[in-house]
């Protein structure tokens, strides 16, 4: 069988310790807009907080920016570190997204790789495993019910909630 070649990219929230943030956050983004035009299918964009080189703190606000100056090439979390964020607020901002991009955007998850970004959110990284898939369980279950949903865990409660798709 003859498959297409599908090219992506993980765009990596490294950037040199020294470089300017504004210059580095729009080179990435150029970057993105060039991959576009020379027809790449996708585009992860990582998420970390801690160690000084990774400036994209919020992946959803890059892809925001990034989907305004694209229009082909799709556009994903690589990862939303799970544990750092309440579920029904990722699922809100990947739905907004997705209407934002005309269904652009993909939803990548993780448990959240970095042991000082834990620490500074107070999380026990033994912990963000088992978060990330409790997370991932309820941000599913707001995408596929029709009905209103409620769950808790030690971290996080869902009464009643649903999505505005």
């Amino acid at each position: 069988m003859d498959w297409p070649l599908r090219c992506g990219i993980f765009m990596a929230p490294f950037h040199p310790v020294h470089q300017n943030v504004t210059l580095a956050l729009e080179r990435d983004l150029q970057l993105i807009e060039h991959l576009d035009r020379i027809g790449f299918h996708e585009a992860w964009i990582g998420e970390h907080h801690s160690g000084g080189f990774e400036i994209i703190a919020s992946p959803e606000v890059f892809i925001a920016a990034a989907a305004e100056r694209t229009r082909h090439i799709r556009l994903g979390t690589g990862v939303a570190s799970l544990p750092y964020h309440h579920p029904f607020m990722t699922a809100q901002r990947i739905v907004q997204l997705d209407h934002m991009t005309r269904g652009r955007v993909m939803l990548g998850v993780g448990p959240g790789a970095l042991p000082s970004d834990a620490f500074m959110l107070g999380i026990n990284p033994v912990d963000q495993r088992r978060r990330m898939e409790e997370g991932l369980e309820a941000i599913l279950e707001l995408f596929r019910s029709e009905e209103p949903v409620s769950r808790e865990t030690d971290w996080f409660t869902l009464r009643e909630a649903r999505l505005q798709i």
